[in-house]
């Protein structure tokens, strides 16, 4: 990371290209259940890189905690939400968080030839709260860390979040294993 950081610092042409176009496939990926047209988008992921590239210039991306990665995706969609406010279109909270891929995990666990554990599982993964089917999504199906956990949902500390995996996990497998 911090080799990224003095990349984005010192500006070498050929180095900054790389970091953009390694993150821009995600970002857009990442950006699309947002509903805007890919120019739009396109649009965005270069203003918040270029937001990044002036927050590292400026020193404030020295001490963070998350990766900067998490760092550029959280710039970007602060700036789709205002994009959004700006054409009147209103987001809802389930929309920007967790609602959609806890709805794709469900399409993903909805293919004809699911073993006896994987119906378990699917079935009772939407009996849990929504928290927990975020939380759970968050990790096993988008991948997130626990760092960039935190700081997607605004928690105060990564130990909070721990915890709450671990009871949503529990809870996943209390169900599983209860009779009926």
């Amino acid at each position: 990371m911090k080799d990224i950081l003095i990349t984005l610092k010192k500006g070498h042409h050929q180095s900054l290209e790389k970091i953009y176009t390694d993150y821009r496939a995600a970002f857009l990926q990442f950006a699309k259940k947002y509903d805007l047209d890919s120019d739009s988008l396109i649009d965005i992921y270069q203003d918040a890189f270029i937001a990044l590239r002036e927050h590292a210039i400026s020193g404030k991306l020295d001490e963070i905690k998350s990766s900067v990665k998490t760092y550029l995706f959280s710039i970007g969609k602060y700036m789709i939400y205002d994009h959004l406010k700006k054409q009147k279109k209103t987001v809802s909270y389930e929309d920007t968080i967790g609602h959609k891929e806890a709805s794709d995990l469900t399409e993903v666990f909805q293919e004809p030839t699911l073993t006896t554990e994987q119906q378990l599982l699917r079935q009772h993964f939407r009996n849990l709260g929504k928290r927990c089917q975020e939380m759970l999504t968050l990790f096993y199906y988008r991948g997130l860390t626990i760092d960039e956990i935190t700081e997607s949902l605004g928690y105060e500390n990564k130990n909070v979040v721990k915890s709450q995996k671990s009871r949503c996990l529990k809870s996943l497998k209390e169900l599983i294993k209860s009779p009926n």
